[in-house]
């Protein structure tokens, strides 16, 4: 059942991103069945690559995303886990439409995804930062 008439971008995910959300998934699949179909859908259909070679500018867990649906206003937010979601701090869960969407793109990227209702929206990744947990001197 595809509605996006326009082909999806290639995705990357790290290995670690890959096992979580695969897991994320399954644990999704008897409560919200479509979350976690739509979830699967997409990172069984990414490039998965190590921890360490994936590159800093491919959104992953954790990742600050700067986008813009439809062409208006940017919203800058990071992806999460859903418990650590809260949208008044700009953390997004994962398991939102949006969320789902942002998993593996980079600045310039685009795709097509379906709200909850039904309403196809082209969301464009404008920027990738990465949390600076990881240090490099």
């Amino acid at each position: 059942m595809q509605h996006n008439t326009r082909r999806k971008p290639r995705i990357t995910i790290s290995e670690g991103d890959y096992n979580r959300l695969s897991n994320l998934a399954a644990a999704f699949s008897q409560r919200s069945p479509e979350i976690a179909a739509s979830l699967t859908e997409e990172i069984d259909r990414a490039r998965i690559v190590s921890d360490q070679s994936i590159t800093a500018a491919v959104v992953r867990m954790g990742s600050g995303v700067t986008y813009v649906v439809d062409g208006n206003q940017s919203k800058t937010v990071t992806l999460v886990y859903p418990g650590d979601a809260n949208i008044e701090e700009g953390r997004i869960s994962i398991t939102t439409p949006v969320g789902t969407a942002l998993i593996g793109l980079k600045a310039g990227q685009s795709i097509s995804f379906a709200t909850r209702t039904g309403q196809i929206h082209d969301l464009t990744v404008v920027e990738v930062t990465q949390a600076r947990q990881h240090a490099v001197a």
